[in-house]
């Protein structure tokens, strides 16, 4: 390991990369549970070499050697993070804040003229990034980078300014608006960066994917011809028996049960079928990205706990998507006689044809490449299906399959046919009018009568 290149830094840009030893079960935590500690050490490494590799080609595409500090947890990091552009230095201080300021204040003192620091969680921070972080200090003091969880993936100043990291709530969704408005205060120009999102949770991870990163132990290999089923549940005991069982056994079928935190035999059913399942926050569109992230398969086929599928949905899937569309969905049928179902099923099926807006328990399908590109769903209480259609359907056609699946009826025997129907559209209508999905979730849920 080479460390000549600090001594002679002087005028150059220090890049302070913050990571720790892959460990497994200190890493990643919040990824064990849909990981386990293995795979979340693993991910945790994934995530590091990417980020070095990104700093290096940064180096490179500068034509300098731009001085590199690895702040480890320990002095000693395995010999893969090694290289003979990084100088390994252990971390100072208690929280975040003090350990930034040691690493800062040592860069600037060893003659830096511009530090960045950057942490190894944000797939989407390439050299071209931090080329741009470098090119916003020639004007202002400080840059940052922000994430989509409140924090900043990238922190880089001009001169040594100690007070951007007292008195932060660290770990927290305020830690970038806090450091903006210390730097205001201060009297310092801040620019920021495009805003990017952190893989902390397994949500997170689809990003990853996009970028074509594989989970070791999980999804290292996307499987041709196979459909991976991703089924959110919450407290589905009654019913999410019934969905499984048609679907265990068949080589070309993956299913993962995303549980959200259930208090009934869900998950122990779920595991009786020889299923998969993980555990995230609950949430029906982090359930299905995590889901998501960690599939194997081809094609991904989105499936509510109390919906089954139709006999030869498969082959149905494979075609539809095979003739050009960018999603489908299956028609609606709600288990029940009673005739102004008929009504709701009917209407429900004509947008899904003409305006090409299916609902989410008409089982959404796509290619797996399609949905890691689109980004997912987004992080909503409420709408994240109709919300994801409007925006493929700006790429393709999502087609209405000609099968239909069978959905519970319960809602709408609780709290009446006509009721439930009223709070569906007003929330579609909410929603086009912008109306916040936290607000739509709130009258959504006050009228879900007994499920």
């Amino acid at each position: 390991m080479n460390d000549s290149c600090v001594s002679d830094g002087v005028g150059r840009t220090c890049v302070l990369v913050f990571t720790r030893s892959p460990e497994a079960g200190r890493v990643k935590t919040r990824l064990v549970p849909a990981l386990g500690a293995e795979g979340a050490a693993a991910v945790h490494a994934a995530l590091v070499e990417h980020t070095l590799a990104a700093v290096s080609e940064y180096c490179r595409a500068l034509g300098v050697d731009g001085v590199i500090r690895l702040a480890g947890a320990a002095t000693e990091m395995p010999c893969e993070y090694r290289d003979d552009g990084f100088r390994i230095m252990p971390q100072h201080g208690d929280d975040l804040g003090e350990r930034l300021d040691h690493a800062v204040r040592e860069a600037f003192r060893e003659g830096a003229r511009q530090a960045i620091a950057i942490g190894t969680d944000c797939p989407d921070l390439d050299a071209g990034r931090l080329a741009e972080a470098t090119a916003v200090l020639e004007r202002a003091d400080v840059v940052l980078g922000p994430a989509l969880d409140g924090g900043y993936y990238l922190v880089g100043m001009r001169h040594y300014q100690p007070e951007l990291f007292r008195n932060i709530a660290w770990g927290t969704d305020a830690v970038l608006r806090q450091t903006v408005s210390t730097a205001r205060r201060l009297g310092l120009r801040v620019r920021l960066l495009p805003a990017l999102s952190d893989i902390d949770y397994p949500e997170d991870l689809v990003a990853w994917r996009r970028l074509g990163g594989v989970i070791p132990g999980c999804a290292a290999t996307t499987r041709t011809g196979v459909i991976s089923i991703v089924i959110p549940a919450l407290n589905e005991a009654a019913r999410i028996g019934a969905t499984l069982r048609p679907l265990v056994g068949q080589d070309d079928l993956e299913v993962i049960v995303v549980d959200g935190g259930s208090t009934d035999a869900t998950v122990a059913i779920a595991r009786n079928f020889g299923v998969r399942v993980i555990t995230t926050r609950a949430g029906r569109a982090r359930q299905m990205n995590a889901g998501a992230a960690v599939a194997s398969g081809e094609r991904l086929l989105f499936l509510h706990a109390d919906t089954k599928l139709p006999d030869g949905f498969a082959e149905v899937v494979r075609a539809t998507l095979d003739n050009g569309s960018v999603a489908g969905a299956f028609r609606l049928r709600i288990d029940s006689d009673r005739p102004g179902l008929r009504w709701v099923e009917w209407a429900a099926n004509l947008r899904s044809r003409l305006l090409q807006l299916p609902y989410g328990d008409q089982g959404l399908f796509l290619n797996a490449s399609t949905f890691y590109k689109a980004g997912g769903f987004r992080d909503m209480p409420l709408m994240e299906d109709f919300e994801l259609c409007r925006r493929l359907r700006g790429t393709g056609r999502v087609t209405l399959a000609p099968l239909a699946v069978s959905t519970s009826a319960s809602r709408w025997l609780s709290l009446g046919v006509v009721r439930t129907t009223l709070v569906n559209q007003l929330c579609i209508a909410g929603f086009l009018a912008g109306i916040s999905p936290a607000i739509l979730a709130r009258l959504y849920t006050a009228n879900r009568g007994r499920e």
